[in-house]
């Protein structure tokens, strides 16, 4: 298996750096940095979201854990048998330590929360080589999950491919040249929540379908 480490001390985007910054004097008890992959790289399903949440992620420093997104990812996990327990926050709000995952890594197409949680074109660029270099130490990886279409994007960047031929739907699954199978979701985000964009159901039948494709859980957690 190839090295990989999390670029946790990444500052490569100065406007990302310093809004991280900015959040670490406000809210020291924060996690306020680039928040690292959750999940064994020995794992055969790969979760792409776009970027740390505030009050998520940002806060608690493990990706979709304390907002709402992450209340709709980890059931479905749970359900699936990727995740140990469907609740992702302990009773104090922090990150839930017995929470393992199975088979099964959450990673970011954006390691740093960008200011209205919008990312530039140029920081999404700039940090696809950290998920160029993940997807390479992942040997066993066989699918991958897109959460929305700038994830979708980076999982095609990552790989060189172009969007025209490789369309973003929900539910829609596209080969990849090494094999490997990506299936694209709406991100599990409160709007599309709210707005009946997406339903639990719907976002429950992407790991449905990835648990069928690969079969029976594999031990792998962390």
């Amino acid at each position: 298996m190839r090295a990989f480490s999390d670029p946790i001390d990444c500052t490569a985007c100065p406007r990302l750096a310093a809004h991280l910054e900015a959040i670490r004097r406000r809210e020291p008890g924060w996690h306020g940095r680039p928040v690292p992959a959750f999940g064994p790289l020995a794992a055969r399903l790969l979760v792409v979201g776009l970027a740390p949440g505030e009050k998520g992620a940002n806060r608690t420093g493990r990706p979709f854990t304390g907002d709402v997104a992450g209340e709709l990812l980890y059931p479905a996990l749970h359900r699936f048998g990727f995740a140990s327990s469907p609740v992702p926050l302990d009773e104090e709000g922090a990150a839930n330590q017995r929470l393992t995952l199975a088979d099964c890594r959450i990673t970011n197409a954006v390691r740093c929360l960008p200011p209205a949680n919008k990312p530039t074109t140029e920081e999404i660029v700039r940090c696809n080589g950290h998920l160029q270099a993940e997807l390479a130490a992942m040997e066993a990886l066989e699918i991958i999950v897109a959460l929305g279409a700038i994830a979708h994007r980076a999982v095609l960047d990552a790989y060189g491919l172009r969007v025209s031929r490789h369309v973003f739907g929900h539910h829609r699954s596209h080969a990849l040249p090494d094999g490997r199978l990506l299936i694209d979701s709406y991100h599990c985000s409160g709007y599309n929540w709210r707005t009946g964009r997406l339903t639990r159901e719907a976002f429950e039948a992407v790991f449905a379908d990835a648990r069928a494709r690969l079969g029976e859980s594999r031990p792998q957690s962390r």
